[in-house]
């Protein structure tokens, strides 16, 4: 009888034992194995030891910071000015539930792993402030969700993929400050929702394609400091809801058409008064200030 009931108590035991194991298992991982292993990648490629808030892998991936997990699934990773030093890694592209992903202000070098256009639904990718090189992934278009795409202050080469058109969500869109060189893509006419568009300081060329005309919810263009040239489109007439106009030091040859602007409403209007005078009634140039263009990220 007692070696029945010690038979009894050694079986209870048996199973707390597998019931607590699994348990722990379960809640540790969390998220599927494929996300665990694109975040440990991604730990490892940017050196997570020397982060300046780390991640404690031996915790569940719902409490390492920075990382947002809703239904067990990874939907954000906002490591902002976190000291992150090497490259993204190719494995970045199995986290396909992913929503915001922003690595702003770190030391992020390398290129811009193609497998990143996977993310199919990204709304916010923000790398800017880092040491990025090589060009945008050419497909970028794939990322039909995204919202908000902010890159400046890389060292982003090549042209703008024309793929860019089929972003068509995009408020967003900010590539200033790297070395991209080219036209301005015709496609960028599509992304009507667009509110703010900013491509100061690189190496464009040729005319604005008459296409920016369409963008109609834009309130801050900023093309200044590239080599564009021709004259301004006369369908920068339709974009009524402009604050923001920078376009100096560029090789523009005509002016004329920003006099049909309306242009009551401009909070910031620069081009090159020392080259051409246009007759603009309507602003009030007492209004107007200079554009930070260089640190165009609200630190949040």
């Amino acid at each position: 009888m007692r070696f029945f009931q010690i038979y009894i108590f050694m079986k209870k035991l048996l199973l707390i034992f597998i019931l607590v194991f699994f348990a722990g298992h379960v809640l540790k991982a969390q998220v599927s194995e494929q996300e665990r292993s694109a975040l440990l990648d991604f730990h490892e490629s940017t050196q997570g030891n020397n982060w300046v808030k780390k991640w404690n892998l031996e915790e569940p991936v719902a409490k390492w910071y920075g990382v947002k997990v809703v239904n067990n699934q990874v939907t954000e990773i906002n490591l902002f000015r976190n000291n992150l030093v090497g490259t993204l890694p190719e494995s970045i592209g199995s986290l396909k539930y992913l929503k915001s992903l922003n690595l702003a202000f770190n030391n992020i070098s390398g290129q811009i792993p193609p497998s990143i256009v996977e993310l199919s639904n990204l709304v916010v990718l923000k790398i800017e402030m880092n040491r990025i090189k090589g060009a945008l992934p050419s497909d970028i278009g794939k990322l039909t969700r995204l919202e908000e795409l902010t890159a400046f202050n890389n060292f982003i080469s090549g042209r703008i993929p024309n793929s860019i058109g089929e972003n068509t969500k995009l408020k967003v869109l900010n590539l200033s400050s790297n070395s991209i060189i080219g036209r301005i893509p015709e496609t960028l006419g599509n992304l009507v929702g667009l509110e703010s568009l900013g491509l100061f300081e690189n190496t464009l060329f040729g005319e604005i394609p008459e296409e920016l005309g369409n963008l109609v919810e834009l309130k801050e263009l900023v093309l200044a400091n590239n080599q564009l040239g021709g004259a301004i489109p006369k369908e920068f007439g339709q974009m009524a809801s402009l604050e923001i106009l920078q376009i100096q030091n560029n090789n523009f040859n005509s002016f004329e058409n920003l006099e049909e602007m309306e242009s009551r409403s401009f909070l910031v209007f620069d081009y090159d008064k020392d080259k051409i005078k246009i007759d603009l009634k309507n602003v009030d140039f007492s209004r107007t200030r200079m554009a930070d263009t260089k640190f165009e990220d609200d630190i949040d």
